[in-house]
């Protein structure tokens, strides 16, 4: 057996060995696990992202060299079934400055929650389960749900492991399990700061960045990469990275794309590269509109596999704020406009970004336009965008997640049993 294939992607609490001695092979080989949840894509790209890491570091740093890594949507093992991307993709339109409310400090910010055992009895007796039988070394939470799960599962359990938290933007929301977290893998200093008050000992917090796939380090053959993609050499290239699984978060972010579409022709030393991602139906439709307008300067990208490469050959990205794609970014070097108001994590990702003087933020169209003419016109202005990221840039984020956590390894102690337990922080670093 390869090492690559103790990498499993578990699809909830029915995937059993098949036969009794499969089992025994299996309880009888340490398991990490990493949790995330299907809200979106980022929080299993970071899951995927670590477990990569550790198949990687077998045999060295502490990591197992029969390590057996689960990697686990929580939501499979919930009692009740929901689309978590349906559910979040319900908090885009309208309601959208609600979320915003319930995420920042309205609500998270001094009433803060330090775990308890209810909520898994009663949604999660599944992933208890699970835990009795695998018995793993370490979990590795991608997702506040995935956390709070693991916590009330050590406690039910008794079985000891660490958990290991990586919230997955540049801010870190009220509801994950502070008390009870053995390690927060944070991607700033900003966030420690967030903590500190919220009672997180600073033995307990790392600064060491988002977690993302590899290929944003190896060797590159820049003019060879761009002929692959069929993109100019002699042009700036803008990446508008406008797809993803869902398409209504990207609503407002097509909106104003499309008000831009009829200037993109005045812009002769850019091309622009369209990535619709999976929507095959948005893909279709700039097709469309791009043979109409007989534009020359696009380019329409159907689901690219290797993105780490081709990101490192665009030169600038117009995006959206969230956290993973914003972090590949900075991994990749690529400077970046951030598009459209944002809320909750978003806008906590904006608000870093733009305070580092790491990306530029345009709300509407008009103002996307005022800023890529000024690109257009002084290149330069990327170079600066480019150094002053270098400080938000952690390409090694998932091995040193890794490190960190093995050495957590048969280093816990039993916790006492809560059935919920909430507490009083102190005066928030950062008032929003």
């Amino acid at each position: 057996m390869s090492s690559t294939d103790m990498i499993q992607n578990t699809e909830g609490p029915a995937a059993e060995p098949e036969d009794n001695q499969s089992s025994d092979l299996a309880s009888s080989r340490p398991v990490i696990t990493i949790m995330h949840a299907s809200v979106g894509s980022g929080h299993k790209a970071a899951a995927n992202a670590v477990a990569q890491a550790i198949d990687r570091m077998r045999g060295t740093y502490g990591v197992p060299e029969d390590v057996e890594v689960d990697v686990i949507d929580v939501l499979d093992f919930g009692r009740i079934k929901f689309d978590g991307n349906k559910t979040a993709a319900a908090f885009t339109g309208a309601t959208r400055p609600i979320y915003d409310i319930t995420w920042r400090y309205t609500l998270t910010g001094r009433l803060l929650w330090g775990g308890g055992t209810g909520w898994s009895r009663v949604m999660f007796p599944a992933f208890n389960e699970y835990v009795a039988r695998k018995r793993p070394l370490a979990i590795i939470a991608t997702h506040i749900t995935a956390a709070n799960v693991a916590v009330g599962a050590r406690m039910i359990t008794g079985i000891t492991y660490p958990i290991v938290c990586i919230p997955t933007d540049y801010e870190i929301e009220g509801w994950w399990p502070h008390l009870e977290t053995d390690l927060f893998c944070v991607a700033t200093e900003f966030m420690a700061e967030t903590l500190r008050p919220r009672h997180v000992k600073e033995s307990r917090i790392e600064i060491t960045g988002i977690p993302v796939r590899g290929g944003f380090d190896k060797p590159l053959d820049f003019s060879a990469e761009r002929k692959r993609f069929g993109l100019p050499a002699d042009k700036t290239v803008v990446l508008v990275m406008a797809g993803a699984s869902l398409p209504q978060p990207y609503v407002r972010f097509r909106a104003a794309i499309e008000q831009i579409l009829p200037f993109l022709r005045g812009f002769e030393h850019m091309h622009f590269v369209f990535l619709p991602g999976r929507d095959t139906e948005y893909s279709t439709r700039l097709k469309t509109i791009f043979d109409a307008m007989k534009l020359e300067n696009v380019s329409v990208l159907d689901y690219v596999e290797d993105m780490a490469t081709l990101m490192r050959i665009c030169d600038v990205a117009i995006l959206k704020s969230g956290g993973l794609t914003v972090t590949e970014c900075l991994c990749a070097r690529l400077p970046m406009i951030l598009l459209g108001k944002s809320y909750g994590q978003e806008k906590a990702n904006t608000t870093m970004l733009t305070g580092f003087g790491a990306s530029m933020h345009a709300t509407t169209a008009r103002e996307l336009i005022l800023i890529l003419r000024h690109l257009h016109d002084n290149p330069a202005a990327l170079d600066a965008l480019l150094i002053n990221a270098d400080a938000l840039r952690k390409p090694n984020a998932a091995e040193d997640i890794v490190k960190k956590t093995c050495a957590l390894i048969g280093t816990t102690q039993p916790r006492p049993k809560r059935f919920a337990r909430f507490y009083w922080g102190d005066k928030p670093a950062h008032i929003r």
